[in-house]
């Protein structure tokens, strides 16, 4: 090695020695996101959806599965509950024996036809690394099945049907509506309620312990505000905020409202104070001042939405003719509406309805 040291190249026979010295981390590769790393691990672990877990203890029990249909607001634990009881019931067999697929693939008739159908058909066999028994049946996981075409549903149920012996399907859906009425009848339906707001407290300060975060109680009760009650949209918050800001700093209020992009108050208040001075190159110039903010247009029908129907200032006809404006202005924005155009929009429907008390004056 003398000779690679002084010329830089290797003598006959001499080999260079590659260094092993990366991190641990680096060998392990990137860490999982935390909604991925707290996911339930057994059914137990599930949050606060105690029928559903109880059915789904007794099934475990039993070793056998009905088909299911789990519905309800995102974030709740639809997806995880199933997930979780399908790890511990299969075990190593997990991968061979559970089918999911959600939105993101193609869900029309001819995938039910072919891909569907033909795991449907397969035989389960094999026994789990532990020794112990493994039913002998698979498991389909449909997420977001409410965004399956009516012809893809109505070829589902007949593969419901055949396949009974061998395979349980699992429909996950935030609108139970939007189900053709052959598949519902044909699943044992569980709603999932949003989540109450101590048991996503807990969890959050569970996870800051494990990750050794500095958080204050009114940080947690914030971000727990802005979630609605959707435990998977908290854990990213908290997560993005702990990006943005490390983990030895301490996280304030302000900071969960920059993430999730939140309107502060201030610019709500001004919007309405702009308003009632039934002005409207001054409402044009709020907006244009308001847009360089780059909030969202959509954020902002949201947040004024629960502020106009709680407000003592306004008439029930005010609050009805705004509210009809703030629903039109968002059904255009989901319609790829521009948002500019749509807030001037909003403010001059709100000008026009405090404009009601002068003409109920004279």
């Amino acid at each position: 090695m003398q000779a690679f040291l002084k010329t830089g190249k290797l003598g006959p026979g001499e080999f260079k020695k590659v260094s092993n010295s990366r991190s641990k981390e680096e060998r392990s590769g990137p860490a999982p996101p935390w909604v991925e790393k707290y996911r339930p691990k057994n059914v137990e672990d599930v949050v606060e959806q105690t029928e559903v877990v109880e059915v789904l203890r007794q099934c475990l029990k039993g070793g056998d599965f009905p088909n299911l249909l789990f519905y309800g607001p995102p974030g709740t634990g639809k997806t995880s509950t199933i997930l979780a009881a399908a790890r511990q019931l299969f075990g190593s067999l997990y991968k061979e024996r559970v089918l999911e697929l959600n939105a993101s693939d193609e869900r029309g008739i001819q995938v039910v036809r072919e891909k569907i159908k033909s795991f449907a058909q397969l035989t389960a066999g094999g026994m789990r690394d532990d020794g112990k028994s493994c039913p002998p049946f698979k498991i389909i996981v449909l997420d977001e099945a409410d965004s399956m075409t009516g012809a893809a549903q109505a070829a589902l149920r007949r593969t419901m049907e055949k396949e009974s012996h061998s395979t349980r399907f699992c429909l996950i859906c935030n609108y139970v509506s939007r189900i053709i009425e052959p598949l519902t009848s044909r699943c044992t339906k569980f709603r999932f309620k949003p989540l109450g707001e101590n048991k996503i407290i807990e969890r959050l300060e569970y996870i800051c312990k494990e990750e050794d975060l500095k958080v204050e109680k009114p940080v947690l009760l914030k971000i727990v505000e802005v979630s609605g009650g959707d435990l998977r949209r908290a854990i990213t918050c908290l997560q993005s905020i702990t990006k943005l800001k490390g983990k030895d700093i301490e996280i304030t209020v302000d900071d969960v409202l920059e993430i999730i992009g939140i309107v502060p108050d201030k610019w709500l208040d001004e919007l309405i104070d702009v308003c009632k001075t039934k002005d409207y190159s001054k409402a044009e110039e709020f907006v244009d001042q308001f847009m360089l903010e780059a909030y969202a247009t959509s954020q902002v029908i949201e947040q004024l939405s629960e502020r106009i129907i709680y407000s003592n200032e306004l008439t029930d006809k005010q609050k009805a003719l705004i509210a009809d404006k703030l629903g039109e202005c968002n059904y255009r924005l989901l319609d790829g509406g521009n948002e500019y155009i749509q807030l001037i929009n909003i403010c001059c429907g709100i000008i026009k309805a405090y404009e009601l008390v002068e003409e109920a004056i004279f």
